[in-house]
């Protein structure tokens, strides 16, 4: 059976249809372009997203040859748009998971981030659906729906009000344990659950769509990050990876009841398959490729592809720490007022220096997330499968691996969300019986081993920890 699936990121959608045996057929890429405006506003252009979901998904079918019976589809999780039921017309621009106008909801709603907290597993943050929804209704319009993307994309698509396990629990709205929308959040948020579309799972056919060429059935559903973790067959509890795209989002399964996460992290649905379902932690990064992109805006980059050469020209950050909150910080700081910080620089300071210290920077960003993820889990991660494009960073990949102090192993597929997702829209279409029957796990490409001592680690962490304390305690 042959696969369309459908990965509708930040700044690109991606179409990837897959053979019987999970090979990669076609492979199609459609840029978006998401848009700052002032005040810490990230939008994007609804009907820009739409088309490129049509064009790249009609491109790669005929790339392949068709024969394509059944289509995947993964979003990007938390961001929001205001439309008309009744035509499919958006009433808003596309607001970012990037987006931070939503503080001030936020800021408003302080004293109900406890009891959201446990009734969600997420920290009140606007990072996540629910505030930026609710940002809207209070400064955009009270007309039509407010939903994530996903359900706005799939009504056009099928004519189905819906969204999946996984995304609603990114929303700030789900009762994480029943997964279903919670009155009492909703209520919390000025928003009525009455207006929020159907949470179905993530293996079932949906409906079916010509919007490809061809009718297709809509089978498979899942926001981005767990679709990767589906992908990278992190299928056991315990099993991580992280995929370093725009942001870098850090994910553990935790098996198959929610936890509580002592450590700061954020607990959300992994998959759910019928009456069943597993769970996961995460933690972001809110700017990973972002923080390269503006290292060559700033010219400290002529290209993303220079990374590794120029940050390599140095043997270290010289003395330079970079701590890369272009958008704030995340779990397990929540800090969404956070600014990027530069410190250490001096008379010999190169430029080279900055973006050796970014590589670092990230990097620990990351490692701190392991760690506390490895807390909530009461283990160590013994691997991190990590995807993505800035993997193709070999020196980002070895300088994780050293503070990590574990391995590092890259797939060989540049698609692990897609990947993921086509194995859900088989399951649904199907085929299999069983997550594990229908995941193809990938093949290592490469693999990274600390070639620091866990000393020398301890030390860099440390430093970049004294770093974003001195950020936090000056925001």
């Amino acid at each position: 059976m042959k696969i369309l699936a459908v990965d509708q990121g930040t700044s690109a959608t991606k179409a990837v249809v897959f053979g019987d045996d999970g090979e990669t057929l076609a492979s199609v890429e459609v840029a978006v372009t998401p848009h700052a405006v002032p005040g810490g506003g990230v939008e994007q252009d609804p009907e820009q997203v739409w088309e490129s979901v049509c064009g790249a998904g009609r491109d790669a079918i005929f790339r392949s040859g068709g024969g394509v019976t059944a289509v995947g589809f993964a979003n990007q999780g938390e961001t929001v748009l205001a439309w008309d039921r009744g035509t499919g017309r958006p009433l808003s621009a596309a607001i970012s998971w990037q987006d931070r106008r939503a503080a001030t909801v936020c800021a408003d709603m302080a004293g109900d981030a406890e009891q959201l907290t446990r009734t969600t597993g997420l920290p009140l943050d606007p990072y996540f659906a629910a505030p930026k929804m609710a940002w809207l209704r209070r400064n955009v319009t009270t007309e039509g729906v407010v939903t994530t993307t996903d359900t706005w994309l799939l009504h056009r698509l099928t004519g189905a009000f819906v969204t999946d396990a996984t995304t609603a629990s990114r929303t700030l709205l789900l009762d994480l344990g029943r997964r279903a929308w919670s009155e009492e959040a909703c209520a919390a948020f000025g928003l009525r659950s009455r207006d929020l579309p159907a949470v179905v799972g993530c293996a079932e056919e949906i409906g079916r769509t010509d919007a490809f060429g061809v009718p297709l059935t809509v089978s498979g559903l899942c926001v981005d990050q767990q679709a990767a973790l589906v992908g990278e067959h992190c299928l056991e509890t315990g099993e991580s990876k992280c995929t370093y795209g725009t942001g870098a989002f850090l994910l553990a399964n935790a098996g198959p009841e929610p936890v509580a996460s002592s450590a700061g992290l954020a607990v959300s649905v992994a998959w759910q398959l019928g009456e069943h379902a597993a769970y996961c932690i995460d933690g972001q990064v809110y700017a990973a490729g972002a923080a390269v992109a503006w290292l060559r805006r700033w010219g400290f980059l002529g290209r993303s592809e220079d990374l590794d050469a120029v940050a390599g020209s140095v043997a270290d950050g010289g003395g330079v720490t970079v701590v890369p909150a272009l958008s704030g910080l995340g779990a397990p700081w929540w800090r969404p007022d956070a600014l990027a910080s530069i410190e250490g620089i001096g008379p010999g300071t190169e430029p080279a220096h900055v973006v050796r210290a970014t590589v670092e920077g990230l990097a620990a960003q990351v490692t701190l997330l392991a760690r506390a993820a490895a807390m909530d889990l009461g283990r160590p991660l013994a691997l991190l499968r990590v995807d993505g494009g800035l993997t193709r960073s070999r020196l980002l990949l070895q300088t994780q691996a050293d503070l990590l102090q574990s391995p590092v192993e890259v797939a060989s597929s540049a698609h692990a969300t897609a990947a993921g997702v086509a194995a859900l829209a088989r399951l649904g279409a199907g085929e299999g019986a069983t997550l594990d029957e229908v995941v193809v796990p990938p093949r290592p490409d490469r693999r990274y081993e600390p070639a620091v001592s866990a000393d020398e680690a301890a030390v860099r962490l440390q430093r970049f920890e004294r770093a974003v304390a001195r950020l936090v305690a000056s925001s």
